[in-house]
């Protein structure tokens, strides 16, 4: 499988041909759902979910589904009937020829006086790959990468490093990392390489991976 980087927390997949991609939010690049076979968002905030790039993309090619939990969902539908798929915690399904479990539920807490909305994670190829969204979400199954949301304003830097160290990837890769500044980069890098015990990596917009 080969795994790129796109801006924020959307990342795109490809095996034998086909392409799935998770989160091509608003934070991401235009066209990163562009040619996308099947497409996955964990959430309704618009860092990953951007209603009109989605429409282009199933506008594009006729032969693409989204998944998505029922808030997303419920916009998309209407005007693609068969073609997007309401999902929630404990869902299996198969995308694009990827094997795909869904993990979690609520949105992590950014401030109690803000409602938490729904979050779902992405666990693909029998955890090869886990995608949590904007939770904190331990699938409770083998993970051999994990996607971290590496800064957000829910998070802070003990979480995210206590959350790797539950999870227990055999690699980690930064995600949600838009709010992040290359000054501050190397900051992170260090916490996780050093007391995540996991492997940690990181790639740029537009690198890739072989998984």
């Amino acid at each position: 499988m080969k795994l790129t980087k796109m801006s924020h927390a959307c990342v795109r997949l490809e095996k034998d041909g086909r392409t799935l991609v998770l989160d091509p939010g608003g934070f991401s690049e235009e066209d990163a759902a562009a040619g996308a076979d099947a497409i996955l968002v964990t959430h309704e905030h618009p860092d990953h979910f951007h209603e009109g790039r989605l429409r282009a993309a199933l506008d594009a090619d006729p032969a693409a589904e989204v998944w998505a939990l029922r808030s997303v969902a419920e916009q998309l539908a209407p005007a693609f009937p068969g073609r997007v798929h309401t999902v929630g915690h404990g869902d299996t399904f198969s995308a694009a020829g990827f094997d795909v479990q869904v993990h979690g539920e609520l949105h992590a807490v950014i401030h109690p006086d803000l409602p938490r909305v729904t979050n779902v994670g992405y666990l693909v190829d029998d955890g090869l790959v886990f995608h949590p969204g904007d939770a904190l979400t331990v699938p409770g199954h083998a993970v051999e990468t994990l996607l971290v949301p590496v800064q957000a304003p829910w998070s802070k830097i003990s979480e995210v490093i206590d959350y790797v160290r539950e999870v227990g990837p055999r690699r980690v890769y930064d995600v949600h990392d838009a709010l992040l500044t290359d000054l501050a980069r190397p900051i992170y890098d260090t916490h996780l390489g050093n007391l995540g015990g996991s492997e940690h990596l990181r790639l740029a917009p537009g690198g890739t991976a072989d998984l």
